[in-house]
């Protein structure tokens, strides 16, 4: 119902964009197209790997390596492998999604998109270049640190 909504009111802007301008609104829609033409191809890749990685992995693999039973070992694993990831966030979430509904736990999921978004491993070395070594290893330990947080503060309100 929501998505409904919210369809109905993109539908009924785009309407009010196009009759106070054609062109610009016209302009607008090549450029958004031209941005998802850009976004398409990573997201097309991660889930591929996403899909992949489902047929493998069943439920039991899943649930014992960062299911709520995993423990400690469970949210670091997820912790890490969010900051060695690179993926957009529009993508990362329904990848959460997709990995609770097969067995996932709330704080492990949460270490996982929190790591993802605030730490980056692969975009380090660009990092250090622009703002200096110290400042990205201090950035990227923080955010580390704080994912972590965010992740054990999330399974105490699910624990609620």
């Amino acid at each position: 119902m929501d998505t409904l909504i919210l369809y109905i009111l993109a539908i009924a802007a785009l309407s009010v964009s196009m009759v106070k301008s054609r062109k610009k609104t016209l302009m607008a829609a090549k450029k958004a197209f031209k941005a998802f033409e850009g976004i398409m191809p990573q997201f097309i890749v991660v889930l591929l790997l996403v899909s992949a990685s489902l047929a493998v992995l069943d439920n039991k693999t899943i649930s014992r390596f960062i299911g709520d039973g995993s423990g400690t070992f469970g949210v670091l694993a997820a912790s890490l492998i969010g900051a060695v990831t690179l993926i957009p966030g529009f993508v990362a979430f329904p990848v959460a999604a997709a990995l609770m509904k097969e067995g996932a736990g709330a704080t492990q999921i949460a270490a996982f998109v929190s790591s993802l978004m605030m730490v980056g491993v692969v975009t380090l070395p660009m990092e250090m270049k622009y703002f200096g070594k110290r400042a990205a290893l201090m950035r990227n330990g923080l955010a580390f640190v704080f994912s972590l947080a965010a992740a054990l503060f999330v399974g105490w309100v699910v624990g609620l």
